[in-house]
Order: structure tokens, then C-alpha cells, then sequence
């Protein structure tokens, strides 16, 4: 089995036991497409699946990865990879999950991945936030619930961000301004009070596809519940999704008139989270992203 050294025979063992599947004669393969794990294409039988594999430290992100796939697949709008299994065996954690062949989004996807998402963002729970934390990358992401979705922008989102980049040494007007910023934040929701939204949580371009039917498939979530102008926000972030899905979903689920000032209060976050991720290449987006929130307050 090629690529047999990358699963620990105590892995291999866990799998079998856990799906009942042999993986003595598998096809594997290595694969491409994150910088977190290792991944493999596994291919027992007439079966095919992508198995992540990492230290066994990392089981939390795992299975809150799992678990907001469910919670993303129970909304029944968006495909996402179905889970397996996963689990630890030794020091080695993992995650098995639908192989789905993927393929760039053209317009025709696009537009039905703003129609679909506009469905999933109207899954709605009491408050903000998720039963679990996960992460971001690989940064911690805290999702305590609140009913208040100001104070968690500014507790669980931006305030920890700013707080991470200043346990590595950016301080300055990053600092300052962010500061002003936390302060006064409430002033961009003066007229808009968002509901709680099933939110795929890490929405750039590098998280959707298309599978072989051309239909959207979203995965590597981040899920918690919040404003669905986040996950919109993002999407414009890294090159956006076109032209075609931001109508679609704005024909679906109209945007409220304030959030072309707030996509970037929710794209801070990202650029913060790169910044403490990737180093100082982010520093000056970061800046000038809080100095131009300050000016709007």
C-alpha cells in the first residue's frame, strides 16, 4: 500500500475496526490541499475516502470539524463531504471522510451555491456562538454563547485576535486603533440587529468547489452561529466567488445596506488571524483595515 508509513499501523486498525472496512489491499494516495495535516485518498474496495491525519493533540479540531459537517449536512442545503469516522490510535489523530472528486465553481455553481447558502444561513438556534469550540486554521476559536452578538464579535472574535497579535509583538496602531474600535463598535449595528445563522465559518474560495454533477460542495468548516454577513464577507475576501453567486444569494436572502461597511469589521478577523498565522506580510492590511473602521465610528 503506497503511503502506508503515513497511516500508523494502530490507525489502519482503528479504521477497520471503526467502518469494518479491510484496508489490507488499499489503493492510497497522497493529496494536496492544506498546510495543517497530511491527507491521504484512500480507496478500499469500490469506497473512496479522504483521511486527515495529524498528532494526536490535534483530535479536537477533528471532531469539531465532524461535527460541523453534520451540523452543515443536516441543513440539507450546501453538500458537504459525509463523515466516516475519526478518533485517535496511539499518538496519531484522524478523521475519514467522502472522497468527492472537486472541480472549480463556474457560474452555473456559483449561482446555485448563493441560492443553497442562502438557505443554510436561515438554520437559526437562540444564540450566538456553538455548543464546542474549534478553530480557525489551526488558531483556537472560542464560541462561548451569548445573546448578545456585539459583545461576541468583540469577546470571542477581534478582542482575542488583537490579543494574539499582541502576544506576538504587533503593537502600535494595530493596537490603538483596535482598542477604538472594540469600544465602539456597537455604532456599526445602530440600525441592524442580525439573527443567529448557521455559518460555514472559513468561507474563502479555497473551501468550495464543485463536485463532478458541477454542483456546490463547501467543506473545512469553522461552523458556530452568527451573523450571516460574515460568511458573505468572506467570500469577497481572497478574489470572492463572482458575480453570478452574490446576485443569486442576494436575490435569495437580500443584504442589509450597512454591510458594505461591515464586511470589513468581519473580514478584520481573517486578516488578523493571517497575521498571527503567516507574520508581518498581514501587518499592514490589518492596520489599514482598524484605521478605516475607526474613521467610520
Amino acid at each position: 500500500m503506497p503511503f502506508k508509513m503515513d497511516l500508523s499501523a494502530k490507525t489502519i486498525q482503528q479504521i477497520e475496526s471503526d467502518t469494518g472496512q479491510s484496508l489490507q489491499n488499499c489503493v492510497a494516495s497522497r493529496v494536496g490541499g492544506g498546510c495543517i495535516n497530511t491527507a491521504l485518498r484512500l480507496e478500499p474496495g469500490k469506497l473512496c475516502w479522504l483521511v486527515k491525519l495529524n498528532h494526536s493533540d490535534f483530535l479536537p479540531m477533528f471532531l469539531a470539524e465532524a461535527q460541523g459537517l453534520k451540523e452543515l449536512a443536516a441543513s440539507r442545503s450546501v453538500r458537504v463531504p459525509a463523515v466516516i469516522c475519526s478518533g485517535t490510535a496511539g499518538d496519531q489523530a484522524f478523521i475519514v471522510l467522502e472522497f468527492i472528486e472537486l472541480g472549480r465553481l463556474g457560474n452555473g455553481s456559483a449561482k446555485l451555491l448563493g441560492q443553497q447558502l442562502a438557505v443554510m444561513h436561515q438554520q437559526s438556534q437562540a444564540w450566538f456562538g456553538w455548543h464546542i469550540d474549534n478553530t480557525i486554521g489551526s488558531t483556537a476559536q472560542h464560541n462561548e454563547r451569548s445573546g448578545d452578538w456585539v459583545n461576541f464579535w468583540r469577546q470571542q472574535r477581534l478582542g482575542r485576535q488583537l490579543q494574539f497579535a499582541a502576544a506576538n509583538g504587533y503593537a502600535g496602531s494595530l493596537q490603538s486603533n483596535g482598542e477604538k474600535l472594540l469600544a465602539g463598535m456597537a455604532a456599526f449595528f445602530s440600525n441592524y440587529d442580525p439573527e443567529p445563522a448557521l455559518l460555514h465559518g472559513d468561507l474563502w474560495g479555497g473551501n468550495a468547489a464543485s463536485d463532478a454533477e458541477g454542483k456546490p460542495v463547501i467543506f473545512d468548516p469553522a461552523c458556530y452561529y452568527g451573523d450571516r454577513e460574515t460568511d458573505i464577507a468572506m467570500t469577497e475576501l481572497f478574489g470572492g466567488f463572482g458575480h453570478e453567486f452574490i446576485a443569486s444569494y442576494q436575490a435569495s436572502y437580500p443584504l442589509d445596506a450597512g454591510y458594505s461597511v461591515r464586511k470589513t469589521l468581519y473580514n478584520l478577523y481573517h486578516i488578523l488571524n493571517h497575521l498571527n498565522l503567516f507574520g508581518s506580510s498581514y501587518l499592514g492590511q490589518a492596520e489599514n483595515m482598524t484605521e478605516r473602521l475607526v474613521a467610520e465610528l
